[in-house]
């Protein structure tokens, strides 16, 4: 196995398997506010291929075996998740265009996207905030969560950063995992709306690199 920035070929390779990779890691938040795989799948699609964006290829890190996808981990400075969440518009125009979003439909999106936002604290300079990390089901328990983490921590030492934290629903197995890897809980955070449609609490963890 080995771990690999996602740049040229690799990019087009595996556009198809990142949404689906994503979504594992909090299914009820996204569905909360994309509402259904299928549209979360198209903007992730543009979003892979659009630098500076949330779930750029520029960010990512692939384990592959081969030609074989195993697992990835999208993370960056922890002050370019804002950057990088304003830099989806022009994502979200191209759905428009494509019929796939109604124009009408978008304020009741970025609401729900605001009160989504409830639940992830502020990023703060110097951590290494990991977006998201996620393995294939078929591919679990075989160390390749733990390889990405420690390649997350390494190119934050390389970055001259103090931490690295991420946020994961406190319903979800990783938070074992990742407290296995030396993570602390650092907050619990609550939006009210969210939690009626069944999302429940985030925590945010991290720990010191």
């Amino acid at each position: 196995m080995e771990i690999l920035q996602a740049e040229g070929d690799l990019i087009d390779e595996h556009a198809g398997d990142i949404a689906r990779l994503v979504w594992s890691t909090g299914p009820s938040s996204y569905e909360f506010y994309f509402e259904t795989f299928d549209f979360f799948d198209e903007i992730v699609r543009e979003s892979w291929a659009t630098p500076g964006t949330l779930f750029a290829a520029d960010g990512a890190r692939l384990a592959l075996e081969g030609d074989e996808l195993l697992g990835i981990e999208i993370g960056f400075h922890a002050p370019e998740f804002l950057e990088r969440r304003k830099a989806m518009a022009p994502c979200w125009q191209v759905l428009m265009e494509r019929g796939s979003l109604a124009p009408d439909r978008l304020p009741a999106l970025l609401e729900r996207a605001e009160q989504a936002s409830w639940l992830n604290p502020v990023t703060r300079p110097g951590r290494y905030y990991i977006h998201a990390i996620a393995v294939k089901p078929e591919h679990r328990g075989k160390q390749i969560g733990v390889a990405l983490i420690e390649d997350a921590m390494r190119r934050g030492r390389e970055q001259d950063l103090r931490f690295l934290e991420l946020d994961v629903l406190s319903d979800n197995p990783a938070v074992r995992f990742y407290e296995s890897m030396g993570l602390e809980l650092y907050a619990e955070t609550r939006a009210p709306v969210p939690e009626k449609f069944g999302v429940p609490p985030e925590y945010r963890m991290g720990r010191a690199l």
